[in-house]
């Protein structure tokens, strides 16, 4: 029954995944030309080289987040999959029902983390499709910290350029069971429906979707269109350079302050399901805009139950 409603969820998302909800080496530049660009520094992101050195170290875990059906058609030498919906509420309900998407609760997730293998004594680290998907490593990212582990990176670039710059490829593994203990859910980083609308003057609001989903368009099966209101509009994509890494910090920095963030401000992030957002909210709080929280819940539920601006 699982394996069918993973299946169903893949299908309801496949859209969003292909529509877009380290070591930077090269930009392409209109005229042809190309320019240096400096590779993004950051507590929870490694480039190539990095993920190179660490395939078949007994201390690291390597995982695909794109899921196991794309995942067979090719992967990292040694690496996992799963995909954040298992490790989220979706198998029950749909989106847009309360708590539809968010994080499990501990006893379950302590669960299926364990049936995973992923240890918490060991370096999680994460690729997904850079900015071609939703920022699904980014999300497991976000969620294995809330849970409490201490060691969690995102591979700059995703998998096609992590390929193109040499790290190999192989078959799917699969590790043993291990006990994995969560103490509690570390929210900090984590902020609920119910507390945005209590105190939703208090917070500057980022809508990470795109032009098309902020203005609008309905494309995931919202229950209708448009934003949050006051959101500012950063889109999720705008963080990468051409080449699918991450911009530097300094262009990143200089996209924020130009949206009017200030480091002090208390940041909420949000998309259609709380995955690009979650990956907005790591960059933004490795650049120093650590008073930041993903908002879980995101688009589904807040168009389902408050009034939106278009």
């Amino acid at each position: 029954m699982r394996k069918l409603l993973s299946i169903s969820l893949v299908a309801i998302l496949s859209i969003g995944l292909l529509g877009g909800c380290s070591k930077s080496k090269e930009v392409k530049e209109n005229s042809g030309q190309e320019k240096a660009s400096t590779p993004f520094k950051g507590e929870y992101v490694v480039d190539a080289d990095y993920v190179k050195s660490k395939i078949g170290d007994e201390n690291t875990i390597i995982v695909d987040a794109r899921g196991e059906d794309v995942a067979k058609k090719g992967t990292i030498k040694g690496a996992i999959t799963t995909t954040w919906q298992y490790l989220a509420t979706c198998e029950e309900g749909k989106p847009g029902d309360e708590m539809w998407g968010t994080i499990l609760g501990k006893g379950e997730l302590e669960k299926r983390l364990g049936e995973l293998g992923l240890d918490k004594n060991k370096e999680i680290i994460l690729f997904a499709s850079s900015q071609e998907g939703w920022g699904e490593d980014g999300r497991i990212a976000w969620e294995l910290i809330a849970a409490g582990y201490k060691n969690v990176k995102i591979a700059d670039g995703g998998y096609d350029y992590l390929i193109k710059s040499g790290v190999e490829k192989g078959d799917l593994a699969k590790l043993d069971s291990v006990e994995v203990k969560i103490d509690k859910i570390d929210e900090t980083h984590v902020i609920n429906t119910k507390e945005l609308e209590k105190n939703y003057k208090e917070y500057v609001v980022i809508d990470v979707r795109d032009d098309k989903e902020y203005d609008g368009a309905t494309l995931y099966g919202e229950a209708k269109g448009g934003h949050l209101t006051g959101a500012k509009h950063i889109k999720f994509t705008d963080l990468f350079n051409e080449d699918t890494t991450l911009k530097s910090v300094d262009e990143i920095k200089a996209m924020f302050e130009k949206a009017g963030l200030k480091e002090n401000d208390k940041i909420v992030t949000y998309c259609t399901g709380g995955i690009r957002s979650a990956y907005m909210q790591l960059v933004l709080e490795m650049v120093g805009y650590e008073n930041s929280q993903n908002y879980d819940e995101s688009f589904y539920r807040w168009c389902a139950v408050n009034e939106l601006e278009k």
